[in-house]
């Protein structure tokens, strides 16, 4: 990302370190609103459930993205002692990815929607690119923290789709392996194996289907 400022391009730089900087933050409060409906108000008292960036934005998880176009946002602090459902860890991650496929349906749908009725203001260049990152940055996020590898949201939700033995094998490989596994996708990706590159496609593919004007 850091490129865009070599290359002059400054208004576009910022507008999409902030749709990301809303994006983590939508995220993230997701799972504290979420953990809130489920019992556990840990995040709630540990100020955690406010859309505030600030509360969210970890500062070398932004320097990251800023950078590198790779980072993360504060993890939302939950106790699984506290939840009064079974399906309540499922339900808690899923919400973060599940805010993000909001923001993106929503960001897509007002750009489809002002060219639709004509609401200049919106279809102007400025206001354009930025629902467009909106959708795409919020579909990619959803994709990316549904891998169940590391700490990603995935890693939560797949074991409710195995049986008793074949989820305790997974949560056991996962915790001994699955960050070291994330950190080798991003590090081949770097080196050129188009991992990331698809779940870009995907997204794209993805923000398509989901304008309904």
């Amino acid at each position: 990302m850091i490129s865009l400022l070599f290359q002059g391009q400054v208004e576009l730089f910022i507008l999409i370190l902030l749709a990301i900087i809303i994006s983590l933050s939508f995220h993230e409060f997701g799972h504290a609103w979420t953990a809130k409906k489920f019992g556990d108000d840990t995040a709630e008292r540990m100020g955690r459930l406010t859309l505030n960036p600030i509360a969210h934005i970890d500062p070398m998880g932004l320097l990251m993205v800023a950078t590198i176009g790779f980072g993360f946002a504060k993890p939302v602090p939950t106790d699984p002692r506290r939840f009064n459902s079974y399906y309540a860890s499922a339900w808690v991650s899923a919400a973060g990815p599940g805010m993000n496929l909001i923001l993106a349906f929503l960001s897509i749908n007002l750009l489809a929607a002002a060219f639709h009725f004509d609401i200049t203001y919106l279809t102007q260049t400025g206001p354009m690119t930025f629902l467009q990152y909106m959708a795409f940055i919020n579909i990619l996020l959803m994709l990316f923290n549904l891998l169940p590898i590391g700490p990603l949201d995935g890693h939560y939700i797949l074991p409710y789709f195995l049986t008793r033995q074949h989820a305790y094998k997974y949560e056991r490989w996962n915790a001994q392996y699955g960050s070291m596994a994330l950190m080798g996708l991003v590090v081949l990706s770097f080196m050129g194996v188009p991992i990331f590159s698809f779940l870009m496609n995907m997204a794209r593919i993805i923000t398509g289907y989901l304008v309904v004007f």
